[in-house]
């Protein structure tokens, strides 16, 4: 899909549990905010076991893609087919996991992403970790396609924001700059505590999944960014230092469209006095 399809589905669903789910219950306490936002915890939960069936219980099968290969000395395409043996159930390495399967299903393999991270491992390539050649023993599903923003483990992104948005709760229902620095202090712990023990035992961290073990940690480390912030920003009032990172904040999705479509690296290298290499980077010392 894409990354801000994510957020936008991330968003819709996390509005729509704001405005439908919660209770009319005055928040006096931090058992009568669980209790106010109680269906929210329950959707999440839902959404979560979902999750986590599908990926540990779908079989998935051996699958096959194609790839195009240009004959030396000729102009002709030729396209050769590779197959992924799979024949498994709950694995969570490249090419045999369910959230690609999924993908596969429904998006259609021709809309999958044709240089996934993996094809930067040691497995497949010389160059690791950047592009390279395929060492002679790489795996099949080296050269295979997958969407990091997939459809399957963009439940996960959805528990997420439902975490984010129950940071903000706490920021509406608490005024004392202490119960908020300590409830955020405590979900984070637990956040964190639970996703570092998921990986021990087994559910490892895993960006293009979004396991579980990852929200969790990255949940739990935002958490305790957020407080830090807060603490520096709004307690002690030292706001200069947070003038770039409220700039980035605001103008978060324009500054993701200028990278994503490489707009900036345009700027940067697309203007040049005389020769190309006269460009904004050589200006500064950047490249001499």
């Amino acid at each position: 899909m894409g990354i801000l399809q994510r957020i936008a589905i991330a968003y819709l669903v996390a509005a729509l549990c704001e405005i439908w789910l919660k209770g009319n219950h005055n928040v006096s306490s931090e058992l009568s905010m669980i209790k106010k936002y109680r269906f929210h915890w329950v959707v999440a939960f839902v959404i979560t076991t979902i999750y986590l069936s599908l990926l540990y219980g779908l079989y998935v099968s051996d699958w096959e893609y194609q790839i195009s290969t240009e004959d030396q000395g000729s102009t002709l395409t030729t396209f050769l087919n590779l197959k992924v043996k799979c024949g498994v159930r709950g694995h969570t390495g490249p090419g045999c996991n369910a959230v690609g399967m999924l993908d596969r299903m429904f998006l259609g393999i021709q809309h999958l992403y044709r240089k996934p991270v993996y094809a930067r491992t040691k497995q497949c390539s010389i160059s690791s970790p950047n592009n390279g050649p395929l060492p002679p023993d790489a795996p099949s599903w080296c050269q295979a396609p997958f969407d990091p923003e997939g459809l399957l483990s963009s439940l996960m992104a959805i528990v997420t924001c439902l975490v984010g948005l129950h940071y903000g709760h706490i920021i509406i229902h608490f005024k004392d700059h202490k119960k908020r620095l300590n409830q955020w202090i405590l979900r984070s712990f637990c956040l964190l505590m639970l996703g570092l023990a998921l990986n021990l035992f087994g559910m490892h961290l895993n960006k293009p999944l979004y396991t579980l073990s990852y929200m969790c940690v990255t949940s739990g480390a935002s958490g305790f960014l957020l407080s830090a912030i807060y603490l520096m920003v709004d307690v002690y009032g030292y706001k200069r230092a947070s003038l770039v990172l409220e700039w980035m904040g605001i103008h978060a999705l324009p500054i993701y469209v200028l990278i994503a479509c490489n707009l900036v690296f345009l700027i940067i290298h697309g203007f040049y006095w005389k020769k190309p290499i006269n460009n904004l980077l050589h200006l500064i010392g950047i490249g001499k």
